[in-house]
């Protein structure tokens, strides 16, 4: 039986995301190539995807990401976890072109929430997730993992939301099934940085 993520926090550090789980942020120069406005449409809560529910995994870490509608192919992943203040590791403006996996939490696939996190714009110009507005519920998220085999995952719903009111409980919080999260930025630019979060949630199917 696997452990889900938010059996493995305790109420502390639940707290504490709430406050850094917002800055997954993105941020463009003034002198940045231009990159459109990232806005989706919003999708209401769904049901699951029909059908049986996908077993889940071992524990097996992810090595590569690709989104078909969102023209993602990359990895390797980076291994993210907490910076020495306690906030959330981000990719670098280096890394806008990869993907990372909130090691703290489940490996994809196995029950619980796993997460990934990816700019859609740095200082330098567009990044890795900046057709982002092109994912559609319904759309597959595969995760190849190092033990050879591929999680593959449905968007049930999408969200674009104030960093300000990032939903600490329904990204980090504990799930039922195996689940994905995929997080980036959203907005219009202001100061410099895009002020919202966008979030797909997603169930595993095979």
């Amino acid at each position: 039986m696997h452990t889900s993520f938010a059996r493995r926090l305790t109420a502390a550090s639940l707290v504490t995301l709430t406050a850094v789980a917002v800055l997954t942020g993105c941020a463009s120069g003034d002198d940045a190539p231009a990159t459109p406005p990232a806005h989706i449409a919003t999708s209401p809560a769904g049901p699951a995807p029909s059908g049986a529910a996908a077993a889940p995994m071992r524990a097996s870490e992810p090595v590569r990401v690709r989104i078909p509608s969102a023209g993602v192919d990359t990895g390797p992943i980076l291994d993210l976890g907490l910076a020495a203040d306690g906030t959330v590791e981000v990719p670098t403006v280096a890394q806008a072109d990869r993907i990372g996996w909130y090691t703290k939490g489940v490996t994809p696939g196995e029950t619980g929430p796993a997460v990934l996190i990816g700019h859609f714009d740095t200082a330098e110009g567009p990044a890795v997730l900046k057709n982002v507005a092109k994912i559609r519920v319904g759309d597959r998220i595969t995760v190849t993992r190092a033990d050879g085999s591929d999680a593959v995952f449905a968007v049930r719903r999408l969200q674009q939301v104030d960093k300000g009111a990032f939903p600490t409980d329904e990204v980090y919080g504990d799930t039922a099934g195996p689940e994905l999260r995929l997080i980036t930025c959203g907005g219009d630019l202001k100061g410099g940085h895009r002020p919202d979060n966008i979030i797909a949630f997603a169930d595993l199917v095979r």
